[in-house]
């Protein structure tokens, strides 16, 4: 396989699910002339450090003990006890998706040059991703202040063969012994190397990048999902035209419109009551582009702040090199706030937010196919002989939780904050906290979907003879493929959960390709 050179400016969020995917093992590698970069800015470093200069981080302690002076031998003492007093995180630990996200996302921050790391840190982090050795990363302990401290560091702790790791069961191991399997030694940290491997927002734009990539598959699942229950529910297109949609120009409804405007043609089932009276559809149905289309333009913006955030410098103090050809240590250590988690963390809270919308209008649509009074004819909850049998009247009430438990975890983290450091740090993001919260969302939002979609599916094949299109009968074939048609009731969770599993496959979304 084709290694994957960092070099902290063109790393994609494509990049980031290929390489968090253990499975695929995607090698990675510092680029040449990024090596080149990050040993300019190290000896800028080194060249505090020989001439005793003051300089935060590197020869004084961090937070509210930077006028506390270090030197000499104690400089190497204080990486470790750095890493070692930050790795205090709690709760359940991170997938290993997120961990190995999170490893590439530091090793590709650093590899920028301006974080006066040495070049055998990153290498350091790329072998134990080429590798497989993950170290384990509770997933609380976060405030996104001073970036993911507290999981940053479990990962810093791991690096100087530290604390634990998961083996390639999963089952947690010492680091030692992780290290000593795959043959990689453990670092003996220098001068700043401590600071610049915990400071930094990768913990919650790992799990970030790694809901967005399923959230836009899910915005895309939504448009075939709401196509075919707009066809079940014997639902017009005329909502859909373009001449509608070039009216009031985002880009994500005329996306989302051009979608169902595809996915509808050709429907036998749309031809069988063009003529009918109805004049309009519920906004459920009608406003599928405006609501849908918005969830795309959120998360398009969220896309945008991610693949910045990947290829930023996010640590504190930043080098910045004066000459760049010579390694003479001449360029200036800047102290600021890059590592503040603000930028993601209004993102976080927005993607939950468009999410919850997007389960919100399916559990509506839902609602529709299921309820005798609004779905055009279908049998009562899409039951075969509704009475003895119940059809989809609990899947409703399930999406129906799931739906009120989004809003609750809608609820923006970023608006919070709590001072810590002694009064140092007294504003900060919450942003990963954003982030986990974010990941029930997607898991709520998908399950929904998923219902949704089993539901539509049951109602398109009660109005055989009559077809749907082609496109949306692909999608309905997927769908079958991991679910039968119910022809009595049954006990329908592990159909949800299978469908589920095709949806964040992509599998339904395929349909729009």
């Amino acid at each position: 396989m084709k290694a994957l050179h960092i070099n902290g400016s063109n790393l994609t969020l494509e990049d980031v699910r290929a390489v968090a995917e253990i499975h695929a093992r995607q090698p990675v590698l510092l680029d040449p002339d990024a090596r080149e970069a990050v040993d300019r800015s190290r000896a800028v470093v080194d060249r505090l450090v020989a001439n005793n200069l003051l300089s935060y981080a590197i020869t004084t302690g961090v937070g509210k003990l930077s006028d506390v002076r270090i030197a000499g031998e104690q400089i190497r003492e204080l990486q470790v006890n750095l890493v070692r007093s930050h790795a205090v995180g709690v709760g359940e630990p991170l997938a290993v998706s997120e961990i190995r996200a999170m490893m590439l996302l530091r090793a590709n921050s650093l590899s920028k040059g301006h974080s006066g790391v040495r070049a055998a840190t990153i290498d350091t982090i790329c072998e134990m991703l080429n590798r497989g050795v993950t170290p384990f990363v509770p997933s609380q302990g976060s405030v996104g202040a001073s970036g993911d401290l507290a999981p940053l560091a479990h990962l810093a702790l791991a690096l100087i063969g530290e604390g634990e790791c998961f083996d390639e069961r999963g089952a947690r191991i010492s680091t030692a012994e992780a290290l000593q399997r795959a043959q990689i030694t453990p670092l003996t940290l220098e001068a700043k190397e401590a600071v610049s491997l915990i400071n930094g927002t990768q913990a919650m734009l790992a799990v970030g990048t790694l809901s967005l990539l399923a959230a836009e598959i899910l915005v895309d699942t939504a448009d075939v999902i709401g196509a075919m229950s707009c066809d079940a529910l014997k639902g017009t297109d005329v909502a859909y035209d373009e001449r509608i949609h070039k009216a009031r120009p985002h880009a994500g409804q005329s996306t989302t419109a051009a979608n169902l405007r595809r996915l509808l043609e050709g429907s036998a089932i749309r031809e069988s009551h063009r003529d009918c009276g109805r004049v309009q559809d519920a906004y459920s149905l009608r406003c599928i582009p405006q609501v849908h289309g918005a969830v795309r333009d959120a998360l398009a913006y969220c896309r945008q702040v991610f693949e910045t955030e990947a290829n930023s410098a996010v640590d504190n103090p930043l080098v910045f090199v004066e000459d760049t050809k010579p390694k003479n240590g001449a360029g200036d250590v800047i102290s600021g706030g890059n590592f503040h988690g603000e930028p993601l963390a209004f993102a976080l809270d927005f993607m939950a937010i468009v999410l919850s919308a997007l389960a919100g209008i399916s559990e509506r649509r839902l609602e529709r196919l299921v309820n005798p009074a609004l779905s055009e004819g279908l049998p009562p909850f899409l039951a075969p002989g509704a009475g003895l049998n119940s059809g989809f009247m609990m899947p409703q009430v399930t999406a129906a939780a799931l739906v009120s438990e989004n809003k609750v975890l809608a609820h923006p983290a970023s608006v919070d904050s709590i001072t810590t450091s002694g009064n140092k740090e007294d504003y900060v993001s919450m942003g990963m906290t954003a982030a986990i919260k974010l990941k029930k969302v997607v898991e709520n939002t998908r399950n929904v979907l998923a219902i949704e979609a089993m539901a539509a599916a049951q109602a398109i094949d009660f109005l055989a003879p009559l077809k749907t299109s082609k496109r949306l009968h692909r999608a309905h074939a997927a769908l079958r493929s991991v679910c039968a048609t119910m022809d009595k009731d049954r006990a329908m969770y592990q159909d949800f959960a299978r469908i589920s599993d095709t949806i964040a496959a992509g599998k339904v979304a395929e349909a729009l390709r």
